[in-house]
């Protein structure tokens, strides 16, 4: 969604029309910044800051973006060296894009598989660095801490593609968390189907409890982490041809 910039609007063509005149008077002055080398004056070697991302709605997301009969397939707790490639393959059968919702330290200790989600066409989602579902009764700088700092493991796992989305651990979100998510990009993502595949059981039961909560809204949730992930790999490989012979559509979360 595009940023809402309040009263803010009112000064962005001062500060633009600042903004130039700055550059071109540094320009004319450039030789004569004194300190530093001719080097480090030209920026060679400079470390680039990655933009910060426009904010989004704080709201919780949970509508897909594609319109029509549409579901969003949202994977949790990865990556993981042994689900995530079988996950992956499973999605490109059936030619299938879905949000993966990472935990911090997980991207940073796997960036190959990382870059293989993006590659492949799926979207980066913030699941904190500790996974802590008791995450709406601990500070505000605990939970910054924890998104922000997953936030920064992903996207360098990522080679600076943006996280787009943020779930709360066990959707324990608050005001605070939600805001601030929003503020770096991403939009809160909630779920309607809880496939309940981490709960172990059989492939028959996470299918018959997805099929059963599907008229419960479009954003569908699984894992490719925290365990014994077979069962989703050999549920998905039913689900979701059985989903498009149904006449559903994949989409992702609106932003």
């Amino acid at each position: 969604m595009a940023r809402r910039f309040g009263k803010e609007s009112g000064i962005i063509g001062v500060a633009a029309a600042a903004v130039v005149s700055l550059a071109v008077a540094g320009t004319l002055a450039f030789g004569n910044f004194g300190s530093g080398s001719q080097a480090e004056a030209e920026g060679v070697g400079a470390k680039t800051e990655r933009a910060a991302p426009a904010a989004v709605d704080s709201s919780i997301v949970h509508a897909s973006d594609r319109p029509g009969r549409s579901l969003n397939i949202t994977i949790d707790d990865g990556p993981d060296p042994v689900w995530t490639p079988k996950v992956l393959d499973v999605l490109k059968k059936y030619n299938v894009k879905a949000v993966f919702c990472m935990i911090g330290p997980q991207a940073k200790a796997h960036p190959d598989l990382v870059k293989k989600v993006v590659a492949a066409g799926h979207k980066l989602c913030d699941h904190t660095i500790s996974h802590n579902t008791g995450m709406d009764h601990q500070p505000e700088s605990y939970q910054s801490q924890q998104i922000l700092d997953a936030q920064k493991m992903i996207e360098d796992a990522a080679g600076g593609t943006q996280v787009e989305y943020y779930r709360a651990p066990g959707g324990a979100f608050t005001p605070y968390s939600r805001k601030l998510a929003a503020e770096h990009g991403m939009r809160p993502l909630g779920w309607n189907v809880d496939s309940k595949d981490f709960e172990g059981g059989t492939v028959q039961g996470i299918e018959t409890t997805v099929r059963g909560e599907l008229p419960n809204g479009p954003t569908v949730l699984f894992h490719d982490g925290g365990g014994d992930r077979s069962r989703t790999v050999d549920a998905l490989d039913r689900l979701l041809p059985w989903m498009q012979q149904q006449g559903y559509g994949f989409g992702f979360p609106k932003r």
